[in-house]
């Protein structure tokens, strides 16, 4: 009832009220920056900020020239198991939390979303930028579902807007994940099938994690220590105001972001004069 109150408050104000996402408990998965099930290759300068895991399969190819920073390779041992369980739990724990917008169609490039659930029924793209909002809330969670495949383009970036998420983003992958050549990345791809990081891709805020196929790098960083690495700057602001998703059908609504204390304290007036006439028309 309370929360039922404050929503009606709010809608005097057009302020929405959405359900947020619930961040994903990587487990045992957390201490990897790449793990896989078939076989991790590599070519080229890669530098992995944790560890790197194998289970079941046992090849991994191309360290060195690939290196691994605080960490150390784990390939069919019990820790790697432990590491594909948890990531197991993960992947169904993602794949379980409700869309609150469906962008099915739309290119993440030129985005502005704000902490929530949204989900594409088969494939998404990112060409360009994605700007995650955190409003301000360094605990912010961003989750996102996809069918089948993500797939980013040459050069494409995902950067933060009022606030770092420290490792709070994530990406369930229905199948397989292709970062394009030399995209900057952010958060932790949780891949039914593979992964692939093309030539000069990084991920600086996250982890490669693959249920059942291989994860495959070509001169990459992949660090889930980054996560200040790329923040927008106070005279950069988005394209586009945030996507606030939508717990209802339909598309996701775009509205511009209350920012000022004027607002705020009016919410809260309103929120204040409702209740009193709700407790007046109980006394009468």
């Amino acid at each position: 009832m309370k929360m039922r109150s404050l929503c009606l408050a709010l809608a005097f104000l057009w302020m929405p009220c959405a359900h947020g996402a619930t961040i994903i408990d990587l487990g045992d998965a957390a201490f990897y920056s790449v793990l896989a099930g078939s076989t991790v290759t590599n070519t080229g300068a890669t530098t992995l900020h944790g560890n790197l895991g194998l289970s079941p399969g046992t090849a991994v190819t191309g360290f060195p020239p690939g290196m691994l920073n605080g960490g150390t390779i784990q390939a069919a041992t019990a820790a790697a198991l432990l590491a594909k369980n948890s990531l197991t739990s993960a992947y169904n724990f993602g794949a379980s939390q409700s869309c609150g917008s469906n962008l099915t169609g739309q290119n993440l490039g030129g985005l502005s979303l704000t902490p929530g659930v949204y989900c594409f029924d088969s494939s998404a793209l990112l060409t360009g930028t994605l700007t995650l909002n955190s409003l301000n809330n360094p605990n912010a969670v961003f989750i996102f579902q996809m069918g089948s495949t993500l797939t980013t383009g040459s050069d494409s970036t995902v950067i933060f807007a009022n606030g770092v998420t420290t490792g709070n983003i994530f990406w369930q992958v229905g199948s397989s994940a292709t970062l394009g050549t030399h995209s900057l990345f952010q958060g932790n791809i949780l891949a039914q099938t593979s992964i692939t990081l093309t030539t000069g891709a990084n991920i600086a805020c996250g982890r490669a994690l693959a249920s059942t196929g291989a994860v495959t790098l070509d001169t990459n960083d992949i660090s889930a220590l980054g996560c200040s690495a790329a923040i927008i700057p106070p005279d950069t602001p988005p394209d586009t105001p945030p996507i606030i998703p939508d717990t209802g059908p339909g598309p996701a609504a775009t509205v511009p972001e209350p920012g000022t204390i004027l607002i705020l304290s009016i919410g809260f007036l309103g929120l204040i004069v409702y209740r009193r006439k709700m407790g007046s028309s109980l006394v009468n």
